[in-house]
């Protein structure tokens, strides 16, 4: 998303961006090279520890002089804002990315400090500036700004009709603790009980430990064959584009990217009623929502698109127009820049 933000940016003129990156061991040398091949402007600053963040981060705002720091997501917002209030930034701006973040009570109390001290929270959907809005935070100050996508990836879903599509069921999502891709497959299982055995794609990388839980349930429940481990898909507007249906098991999110690009692709969507997720899918208009961990609630959603393909057919055709309407990547962008040269009170060059 700072990446994003970073490239419109350029793209206007209107502000002169700064891309400032942890180093984190796991980050490849190589991807931050990439970047500054195509021009765009990063420096990094230490991941550890966190005085010399705040320090690097404030040798690097003197020399810069921004009028808006961005902080984006956790724990980087609580740094990001110290080395703003050190270095005398006009104006800080906090992103938040998640619905339910890892705030113990003192870094809550230190979240709650520097908000009073920032122009604007940015919760990256509704349900996220909800839940900042009870944690604390204050309310002339929080806003939402949904995230958006890249709509010219799905350009051909049109092309795709539904009916023409495999009848597969695609969940793009990274093996991760947030992510509920056991309910998924328990869902599976039972749509097998029923006769249903659809091909299950799970695209995504993640961390070993969860891939490799999600893969022993899979085999103890029979479904060897059926789901399969793509680990990260290089074209994944091509494989939602040729499936029926997308779905995002999970336990909690902010903004779920990956169900706007199944909306985008034309699939049916189906997704966990939970913060975030309740903001985009309107059940039964654009997708189906479903309790949280209940693989049986998940099963008959599913078998429901299955089994009725005028019903899937429109709840697809209403998704892709949300999509298209409310979270194309250029509308996020406009936002954020009007909010940028709004706190800059200018159109001076930095921010």
């Amino acid at each position: 998303m700072a990446i994003d933000l970073v490239d419109a940016a350029l793209s206007s003129a209107r502000t002169e961006p700064l891309l400032v990156l942890r180093r984190k061991p796991q980050t490849p040398r190589s991807r931050i090279d990439a970047l500054k091949e195509r021009g765009m402007p990063v420096a990094t600053v230490a991941s550890w520890p966190h005085a010399l963040t705040v320090w690097q981060l404030v040798r690097l705002c003197r020399k810069f002089r921004p009028q808006v720091l961005v902080a984006h997501g956790f724990s980087e917002h609580l740094w990001g804002r110290y080395a703003g209030l050190l270095a005398k930034v006009p104006a800080l701006v906090h992103v938040e990315h998640n619905s339910r973040e890892r705030y113990t009570p003192w870094r809550l109390a230190q979240a709650r400090w520097l908000a009073r001290r920032t122009a604007r929270i940015v919760g990256v959907s509704e349900g996220v500036r909800e839940q900042l809005l009870r944690l604390g935070f204050p309310q002339d100050r929080t806003v939402a700004i949904p995230n958006g996508i890249r709509l010219e990836r799905f350009a051909q879903a049109d092309e795709h009709p539904l009916e023409a599509r495999e009848p597969g069921i695609v969940m793009a999502a990274r093996f991760a603790k947030q992510k509920d891709h056991a309910t998924l497959l328990q869902a599976i299982a039972v749509l097998k009980t029923r006769g249903w055995t659809p091909p299950v794609w799970l695209a995504g990388g993640g961390k070993p430990r969860h891939l490799e839980a999600a893969r022993q349930l899979c085999h103890r429940l029979g479904l060897d064959g059926q789901v399969h481990f793509l680990g990260h898909c290089s074209d994944l507007p091509g494989l939602l584009m040729s499936q029926r249906i997308c779905v995002l098991s999970t336990h909690y999110e902010g903004m779920p990217l990956s169900l706007v690009e199944g909306m985008a692709a034309g699939c049916a969507v189906v997704g966990t009623a939970v913060p975030g997720v309740r903001e985009l899918i309107d059940h039964g208009h654009n997708g189906l929502l479903v309790p949280h961990e209940d693989p049986v609630a998940l099963a008959d959603a599913l078998c429901e698109l299955l089994s009725d393909a005028a019903k899937a057919s429109r709840l697809a055709r209403q998704g892709r127009q949300t999509a298209l309407n409310r979270h194309g990547l250029d509308l996020m962008q406009r936002r954020y820049e009007t909010l940028f040269l709004a706190l800059a009170g200018s159109t001076s060059p930095h921010a």
